[in-house]
């Protein structure tokens, strides 16, 4: 699940080229991480060990929730880098022509 979660992140811009495409990916990488959570709390509780440690179960749950909260974040349209993306400068280009 976590596997997943992360190339659908890594994927999110070529998601984001319709606004369906990426509110059906960060629901998918939100659902993925959340479940995630859930079966490495119960992993935990039951007993079990990563890596040969039963404590590393719980901080890789919590750092799934914190990337399911920022992947249901929506920045589309909104500056965050202060420069033009690729993608908007192919479309000012063939706006110009």
């Amino acid at each position: 699940m976590c596997g997943l979660s992360v190339i659908l992140w890594m994927s999110i811009g070529t998601f984001s080229r319709s606004d369906r495409g990426e509110v059906l990916a960060q629901r998918a990488i939100a659902t993925l991480c959340i479940s995630a959570a859930i079966l490495l709390t119960l992993f935990d509780l039951l007993g079990g060990e990563l890596w040969g440690t039963g404590n590393i179960a719980l901080p890789m749950a919590l750092v799934s929730v914190v990337v399911a909260i920022s992947a249901s974040l929506n920045l589309k349209g909104k500056d965050v880098q202060g420069e033009a993306s690729p993608h908007q400068i192919m479309k000012m280009r063939k706006e110009n022509r």
